[in-house]
C-alpha cells in the first residue's frame, strides 16, 4: 500500500473507517482459522490486512486527537 492509498483513506468517513476496521479484523480471525485447519493458500494476505488495519487505526486516532483538542 502507498502513501497515495493513505491519502485514500483519510478522505473516508468515520462510519466508514469504523466498518472497514470491523471487516479487516474478521478478515484476520477467518485467515487465523483457515491456517489452524491448514486450508490457507494465500499466506502473503496476513501481512497485507495487518497493515492496512494499522493504517485505519492511525487515521482513526489522529481524527479522535485532532476533535478531543479542537
Amino acid at each position: 500500500m502507498t502513501r497515495s492509498d493513505t491519502s485514500e483513506l483519510r478522505k473516508l468517513s468515520d462510519d466508514e473507517i469504523i466498518e472497514q476496521i470491523d471487516g479487516i479484523r474478521r478478515e484476520l480471525f477467518d485467515l487465523r482459522f483457515q491456517q489452524a485447519t491448514r486450508q490457507l493458500t494465500n499466506t502473503h494476505r496476513f501481512k497485507e490486512a495487518r497493515i492496512k488495519l494499522a493504517q485505519l487505526l492511525t487515521v482513526q486516532k489522529e481524527r479522535s486527537r485532532s476533535t478531543s483538542t479542537s
